[in-house]
């Protein structure tokens, strides 16, 4: 038999790295990061302004007023009341609100 002289094919290191790193594709298919506002809240106050929507709202100690929202911002609701003074009504103390189903 004829001894045959052979090479050794080594891959180059960069190649090995290119195999072990996973692919960059799956970056890019990550879902995005959803909005930090939706502003749900803006529209449904909007909506509820327009409409002039008759409101309870029930405050963190239990007490319920009745009103119709007039203006919003960050912070507070203006609520305007038949036969009894507008109020001014800070956000974090409303526990929840809904619509007047009485009127």
């Amino acid at each position: 038999m004829e001894s045959v002289n052979r090479k050794l094919i080594r891959p180059s290191f960069n190649e090995i790295k290119e195999q072990l790193s996973p692919p960059r594709r799956a970056a890019q298919q990550k879902k995005p990061i959803p909005p930090d506002q939706t502003n749900a809240e803006n529209f449904y106050y909007v909506k509820q302004m327009q409409a002039k929507t008759p409101m309870v709202f029930v405050l963190r100690d239990g007490e319920k007023l009745r009103g119709v929202i007039e203006w919003y911002d960050k912070s507070c609701l203006k609520v305007n009341r038949d036969g009894e003074p507008n109020l001014l009504l800070y956000k974090p103390n409303i526990k929840y609100m809904y619509k007047d189903e009485q009127q």
